[in-house]
């Protein structure tokens, strides 16, 4: 009997955070083709969505993604020729990557266990990466006689330098949580139990922030590490000048002339 996408990516809205939540656990939280279509509307819709200002990604069960699972992918049918499999990374894991980097909104990864391959990239392509502590990082592409894709060449170097990176996607090694935040990976491991809370609490605060200033500053962030210092200059000035229209900024302003705190609405 074939799985809905609603109920292989739990959804739900609270407090201004979207959740996210990948729902197969026996797979170790395999990623489908129906999951990850699921996912890239899901944060479309939170940046198009006034009402939410930080968007969480987790998962059930004792794995975070275990990395593609393409057996559920559409059938092209037919010979294969020079340029489809191009065509699929393009249009698969690098747009799914994308849509995570692209996103309007803060994005949380909460990383409950194993995170390999494309679930890897999933996890650092977010804005904030919290761990617990049986999380592991895998890239696992290596083992498969396989080159990175879902943008890890990309992620990888930029998080860590491009010596670390080459060494996890030459030996595809697993790297504790423990690991990971000493080299750079994740922001903060914290014990299993208070993985969820301590990611309620991250968003939360996200959600209560300047939104559109949150926004910028991704898009500020994500440019810098592939322009030059003039482009980046250049970015930052346009940036608060948009900014500076925003319901949100004005309030920091006055709240800090009147000695108060800031009561952010997103807008």
């Amino acid at each position: 009997m074939a799985t809905s996408p609603d109920s292989l990516v739990l959804h739900t809205t609270d407090n201004g955070v979207s959740w996210i939540t990948l729902n197969r656990p026996a797979a170790m939280n395999a990623l489908t083709w129906d999951q990850r279509e699921r996912i890239i509307e899901l944060l479309a819709g939170a940046s198009a969505d006034p009402g939410v200002r930080a968007v969480v990604i987790t998962a059930t069960g004792k794995g975070f993604c275990a990395g593609a699972d393409l057996r559920g992918a559409p059938s092209t049918g037919g010979e294969r020729v020079a340029g489809d499999v191009a065509r699929m990374i393009r249009q698969g894991a690098q747009r799914f990557i994308g849509a995570v980097l692209d996103c309007e909104k803060p994005v949380l990864a909460a990383v409950n266990g194993t995170a390999a391959g494309v679930g890897a990239h999933l996890a650092l392509a977010c804005d904030l990466v919290l761990a617990g502590e049986s999380a592991r990082f895998i890239e696992v592409f290596v083992r498969r006689g396989l080159v990175p894709d879902g943008g890890g060449a990309y992620l990888l170097p930029r998080l860590i330098g491009p010596q670390r990176a080459k060494e996890l996607m030459f030996f595809g090694d697993a790297v504790p949580a423990a690991e990971a935040e000493r080299l750079g990976l994740v922001n903060r491991v914290v014990p299993d139990g208070e993985l969820a809370k301590t990611a309620r609490e991250w968003a939360e605060r996200l959600a209560a922030g300047p939104t559109r200033a949150l926004a910028l500053t991704k898009q500020l962030v994500n440019a810098s590490l592939d322009g030059d210092r003039a482009a980046a200059f250049a970015a930052e000035a346009t940036a608060q000048e948009i900014n500076m229209t925003t319901a949100d900024a004005q309030e920091g302003v006055a709240s800090f002339v009147e000695r108060r705190g800031p009561a952010y609405r997103g807008r």
